[in-house]
């Protein structure tokens, strides 16, 4: 257990400075303009001015504490079940990266919303990735850790591990 806890808290450390990194200097650089051109006519980086104050595609607008109490649940039983699977069985890495990125996410918006929360009163997160090709709804980073971990960690449940492969959670004790 010893092992694995460095790790995981520096991954997650590292994955929450990429994300926080984007947002910092997207809102430097985007900031009142028309977003920079990636791909003519399919991606842009474009500031969302004013933030999302809601979930994905705009859900739940203006409910701070709700998404402060469903984060808090979220990354409490992640980090739950992180210290529950077996550390030196390599068929459980997988399962530990796709958390690592899930909990990263979840905790890379949730400094967004409390940060816009203590100082502007109205809870949001910085978010900047557009694809217009598409009208898909503007995004960030923390959302591709959230979506993608998301994504595989169902996967990884339904095709790769089987219901004897989460014994590790009915164990005992840390």
């Amino acid at each position: 257990m010893k092992k694995k806890i460095p790790f995981h808290i520096l991954t997650v450390i590292l994955l929450i400075f990429i994300d926080q990194i984007t947002k910092f200097f997207a809102v430097k650089n985007l900031s009142g303009n028309s977003g920079i051109e990636i791909i003519k006519g399919v991606f842009k980086l474009y500031l969302l001015e004013g933030g999302n104050s809601g979930a994905a595609f705009g859900i739940l607008q203006g409910q701070f504490y709700f998404f402060a109490v469903i984060t808090v649940l979220i990354v409490g039983a992640i980090v739950f079940i992180l210290l529950k699977i077996p550390f030196n069985d390599k068929r459980y890495i997988p399962m530990r990266i796709t958390l690592l990125f899930l909990i990263s996410g979840a905790i890379g918006n949730f400094i967004d919303r409390v940060y816009s929360f203590i100082t502007t009163g109205r809870s949001s997160v910085v978010d900047f990735l557009y694809f217009h090709l598409i009208e898909f709804p503007i995004f960030n980073v923390a959302d591709i850790y959230v979506t993608l971990s998301a994504i595989a960690l169902f996967v990884l449940v339904i095709f790769y591990y089987k219901d004897s492969d989460f014994g590790f959670l009915k164990r005992k004790g840390f």
